[in-house]
This record gives structure tokens, C-alpha cells and sequence, in this order.
């Protein structure tokens, strides 16, 4: 995208919300439904409704989920060691959904260091000494 065309696409849409344009359309509140299988070429379509109605999920989706699930998880934790081997969890997890995609390395997700945590291992391990 061109620099600076993020700005005013967000400034038009600012105004139009300003003037009540996004009030009252149509399927407001619902669910979106996407049955509209015209993306996918016309010889998968039917693996990929088999696929669907069995609920299964690609590889790199259910990635993405359980990297969500362990962010989730290293929020509520307490203990220095555990979130420690959390994190090296997500880091893997993160990894592998990189290696999975084959994207180039700017487009990658980041992976997940927290300077505090370390600090702290470095000070705790330093304080038992």
C-alpha cells in the first residue's frame, strides 16, 4: 500500500461514521456468513465443504489458535519459571507457524522475548548464589 493512503482511508471512514453512515445497515449485530465458495477453484470445493462440515481446521489456523490460547495463558501466570517455559513454548509455536507459511522474514510474526523476565531470571539466579 502507498504511504500515507492508510491515513486517509481512515479519515473517510472517521467522517462517514461522524455522519451516521454506518447506522442501521442491514445484518447489524449478525454474524457474517460466508457460503460463497467462488475463491476456492471449482475442484476443491467440495473436499474443502467435506472439510468444513467436519470441522477440521488447516494446520497453520489451529496454530494461530493455540498460539492465542498460550498468550492467554502467560497473561494469568505468576511464577517466574513457568511463564519462562511458557514463553519458550510460544516462541516454538511461533516458529513453527513461520516455517509453515513460508513467508519472507519481514513478513513473519515476531516471536515473544520479555526483557523483564529475563532480567529477573538473571537477578533470582544471582540472589541464590
Amino acid at each position: 500500500m502507498f504511504p500515507g493512503f492508510e491515513k486517509i482511508i481512515e479519515d473517510r471512514i472517521r467522517r462517514a461514521q461522524q455522519k451516521g453512515k454506518f447506522e442501521n445497515l442491514e445484518g447489524a449485530g449478525k454474524p457474517l456468513i460466508f457460503d460463497s465458495d467462488s475463491h476456492v477453484d471449482s475442484e476443491l470445493r467440495l473436499a474443502y465443504k467435506i472439510l468444513k462440515n467436519a470441522d477440521c481446521l488447516p494446520a497453520e489456523i489451529q496454530l494461530k489458535k493455540e498460539i492465542k490460547r498460550t498468550e492467554d495463558l502467560l497473561i494469568g501466570m505468576e511464577k517466574t519459571a513457568e511463564k519462562y517455559r511458557t514463553l519458550q513454548k510460544l516462541n516454538f509455536l511461533i516458529m513453527k507457524l513461520n516455517t509453515m507459511a513460508k513467508l519472507p522474514v519481514d513478513r513473519e510474526m515476531p516471536q515473544k522475548y520479555s526483557a523483564k523476565l529475563v532480567e529477573r531470571l538473571g537477578a533470582s539466579a544471582t540472589n541464590k548464589r
